[in-house]
């Protein structure tokens, strides 16, 4: 694959970040430890397709000291960090990242990866997985196995499997308790709120706060956006989830009832259009929309576009779009991923976990090789414990273990 990044005399200043980044992330570095000299993926390639950040080079640097060739393109064309992807090209790896890369250069870009020839691939949102199918099955019908980092990813993976059309066994990883629990929850919590803060400055505490979507990455904004002052309404579908959103405390309501009432908006559902002309029109003077899942679908851009009389960018990241009776809304990161255009994504220390479990996965499949049916499977449980172990061993906190009595009494019926 042909190396082309933004800058390259940036190397220097990605490397401190990356260096930044594997000061934190001790479980990842540990694994990169353990692994390096017996190198288990010396001859093998991976493809990935993840957000080119500070984080991801070091997992990038882990699966290259294990010996594998490794390709690296973006998952999101606005998230890509320019001197990190400097850096690792510097360093020998195949890098196609820049941030600002037009639809056409994206999918180029995803297209050069496929080609490849990947034995695993490491992806997020799928993007590169559904390339490989619809485009290079031919290329697929030889991939050993591939792993997925997002919910989106899992859900259209999950379809592709349903249809009978699932080439490869591939990983959920991020369904791994040490994932979705921790990275969805507390590192969206965190770092999409970052993402807003950072595009307005805007003061949370007092503001109605509208959370579209109360899986873990909503609980996650909700519960981060309630600590820092926010009055939080809550957006659902799903009753059971719609319910536990009451019972934690939270107000909840229909887009519909909640339009007129934000301040502050923000998606997390996987879906499209679920802020929609209907409710953009009852949005108050100055409502700031942001999106947190993974593709930029769940504001409707269009909707907003074609309500519109002008529009500008007041500030980095963020479009104001006047509307004819002089009411404003604000867009902030062209409706992608605020926790990555507009901040830097997930903190380091919780995608120490996420990229241990990919890390892991890509081992998992080279194990394996063979024995996996083309089917959507989840981490193994053994795994997601090792790393929950290393991570909780990192911070210092030792835990209790069941002595063989303890034992014995958990698994009588009597």
């Amino acid at each position: 694959m042909e190396v082309k990044v933004k800058d390259p005399s940036l190397a220097g200043e990605g490397r401190l970040k990356i260096e930044w980044a594997e000061a934190h992330m001790p479980v990842l570095m540990e694994l990169r430890r353990r692994y390096q000299d017996k190198k288990p993926l010396r001859g093998y390639r991976i493809s990935a397709a993840l957000h080119v950040t500070k984080e991801t080079a070091v997992l990038i640097r882990t699966l290259k000291a294990w010996g594998a060739e490794v390709s690296l393109v973006p998952s999101n064309p606005l998230s890509t960090q320019d001197d990190v992807a400097a850096a690792l090209a510097d360093e020998g790896i195949a890098v196609r990242a820049w941030r600002g890369m037009n639809e056409q250069e994206y999918f180029e870009a995803i297209r050069e990866a496929a080609r490849s020839s990947p034995d695993v691939v490491v992806d997020d949102g799928a993007d590169l997985h559904v390339t490989l199918h619809e485009e290079m099955p031919n290329v697929a019908k030889n991939v050993i196995g591939g792993n997925e980092e997002t919910t989106t990813g899992v859900i259209r993976l999950k379809a592709l499997e349903a249809s009978g059309r699932l080439l490869y066994p591939v990983i959920a990883v991020n369904n791994a308790l040490t994932k979705y629990l921790f990275d969805n929850r507390y590192g969206t919590g965190q770092s999409a709120l970052d993402g807003v803060l950072r595009a307005t400055n805007v003061l949370l505490a007092g503001k109605r706060l509208v959370v579209a979507g109360y899986g873990w990455v909503g609980r996650g904004i909700a519960i981060r956006a309630r600590g820092m002052g926010a009055r939080v309404i809550v957006t659902e579908v799903d009753p059971i989830r719609a319910l536990e959103a009451v019972m934690d405390g939270f107000d909840v309501m229909s887009m519909d009832e909640a339009a007129p009432l934000g301040d502050i908006f923000i998606t997390a559902t996987g879906d499209k259009d679920v802020i929609r002309k209907e409710h953009m029109l009852k949005m108050k003077d100055g409502a700031i929309l942001a999106n947190a899942g993974h593709f930029n679908v769940e504001v409707s851009v269009t909707d907003l576009e074609s309500i519109a009389k002008s529009k500008r960018e007041i500030r980095p990241n963020t479009v104001e779009y006047a509307l004819p009776d002089g009411r404003r809304l604000y867009l902030l990161a062209e409706g992608r991923l605020v926790n990555l255009v507009a901040a830097e994504g997930h903190p380091s220390e919780v995608m120490d976990m996420s990229f241990a479990n990919q890390a892991l996965s890509v081992l998992y499949h080279i194990n394996n090789r063979g024995r996996l049916q083309p089917k959507v499977y989840d981490v193994p449980l053994e795994q997601d414990q090792e790393v929950a172990r290393l991570k909780l061993r990192t911070m210092g906190i030792n835990i209790d273990e069941l002595t063989p009595e303890q034992q014995e009494y958990l698994r009588s019926w009597k």
